[in-house]
This record gives structure tokens, C-alpha cells and sequence, in this order.
């Protein structure tokens, strides 16, 4: 895969999450096909390359996790498997950058999503459910809480963090509490990369509790890649120190 020619540049490695479902990585493959460099594309899960399979045959890479948020799969997962990879192939040279989020402009990305579906940013009769995957470590979903403050400062009549897995409070909850609260309206943002699971159960779920609105998940939005790229730049100034 290649989003486009980039002579001289340092080839860029993707790894995403990876889906039993086929809509999340024919999503990645749309997000990738507009970022302007040589591009692979590996999957930590049900999904093939492995990233060791697609480092195969380079020399240098920037290895980018196009993760939301940083959790056990950045911070322990990918590590690990870089460290299997070099000790491979000592030669092999590795950037390792930065997860997509948190980013300012995952929130223009979110609002785009939520404007695509009829709702005016920071509208102050519309409260908003900002639903992310949810993880075991309690960093990853402090990260969505915070995000959820500084969005709230936007117009909003307010923001509330939900958790599809993992944490509470789950979307549904989320959406009945501010119904019961009087909000106007309520509607959810995914906090998701790719259609799948958790998207189809959040849509699910939250129309059931009362929401009017679901957005699309993130996808290939301009913001992603643009966000793509400035990960990428600053792992070549300064990648991530791994362990081991």
C-alpha cells in the first residue's frame, strides 16, 4: 500500500488494532491511501501482516500506531514486537512515534463526523456523549475524560466521556443520564477509528437510551492524516524510547 511517492523519505509503517469485520480494514486501507508516503500497513490482531511481516525487507521505517489513545497495545504490545523484529534483524532501523490521540484535531475531526450528521458545532442544545473504546488501564480513559472537558469549552451544553468496554459509564448510560439531567438533545461522537463491534453496539445501544444522533466513526478524515504525518515528522526528530 502507498498513499503516494515520496522519494527519499523513510517508509512508514502503520499498525492498527485489526477487525474480524472487513469494514475496518478497507477504513484503514482509505486512511492510508491519502497519507503521501510509502506506506505499510500491519495489524496487531485477526488481521494479517503482522508487523513483523511487513517490516520484512526494509531497511529503516517509522512504526506509527494508528491508536487512539495510549494503552497496553502502545505501551507493551507494539514495543515488544519491534524488539522481536530488530532482534531479527539487527540492522533493521526503527522510529517508533506516538499514538494518534490525544490531538486537537481529532476534535475537528469529530465535529466534522458530527456536522456530516446535522449537528452545528458546539451548539449549547446539544449534549454530546464522547464514546471511546475503554480500556483496562485507567490512563488511557483519564485521556478521554480530559478530552471531553476541553471540548465542553466549545459551546456545547456539556461533553460526557463514555466507554464501550472496560470502563463505565458505558454509552447507553451515559445518554440516559443526561435525558434524565433535561439536556435538549443528546447525541454521540465515536471516538473510533473503524467501523466493527463496538461501533455497531454503541449505535445500537445509545439509540435505544435516547440519543437522536450517532456519528460516523473517524475513519479517513483529513484531520487523521494530517495528524498521520505530524506523528511521523516528529518520530524522525524524536521517536519513542523503548524498553528492553
Amino acid at each position: 500500500m502507498a498513499g503516494g511517492t515520496a522519494p527519499g523519505r523513510v517508509p512508514l509503517v502503520a499498525v492498527a488494532h485489526g477487525s474480524r469485520d472487513p469494514r475496518a480494514a478497507a477504513t484503514v486501507a482509505a486512511l492510508l491511501d491519502r497519507v503521501p508516503l510509502d506506506v505499510r500497513v500491519a495489524y496487531l490482531d485477526h488481521s494479517a501482516p503482522t508487523l513483523g511481516q511487513a517490516l520484512t525487507g526494509l531497511r529503516e521505517a517509522v512504526v506509527l500506531p494508528l491508536l487512539l489513545t495510549e494503552a497496553y497495545h502502545s505501551r507493551v504490545d507494539l514495543p515488544a514486537a519491534l524488539n522481536e523484529a530488530r532482534a531479527r534483524e539487527p540492522r533493521l532501523r526503527v522510529r517508533y512515534g506516538h499514538t494518534l490521540g490525544p490531538h486537537p484535531l481529532l476534535l475537528t475531526a469529530l465535529e466534522r463526523r458530527l456536522g456530516e450528521a446535522g449537528v452545528p458545532a458546539g451548539d449549547p442544545e446539544t449534549a454530546v456523549v464522547l464514546v471511546s473504546a475503554g480500556s483496562s488501564d485507567a490512563r488511557a480513559n483519564a485521556v478521554i475524560a480530559e478530552t471531553a472537558r476541553v471540548w465542553r469549552r466549545s459551546g456545547w451544553w456539556t461533553v460526557t466521556p463514555a466507554y464501550a468496554s472496560a470502563a463505565s459509564p458505558t454509552p447507553a448510560e451515559a445518554v440516559a443520564s443526561l435525558v434524565r439531567a433535561g439536556a435538549p438533545r443528546v447525541v454521540v461522537a465515536p471516538y473510533l477509528l473503524a467501523p466493527g463491534y463496538f461501533a455497531d453496539k454503541v449505535r445500537r445501544d445509545t439509540l435505544a437510551a435516547g440519543a437522536s444522533v450517532v456519528s460516523d466513526v473517524l475513519g479517513p478524515a483529513p484531520e487523521l492524516v494530517d495528524v498521520l504525518m505530524e506523528r511521523y515528522e516528529a518520530a524522525q526528530r524524536q521517536p519513542v524510547t523503548l524498553a528492553g
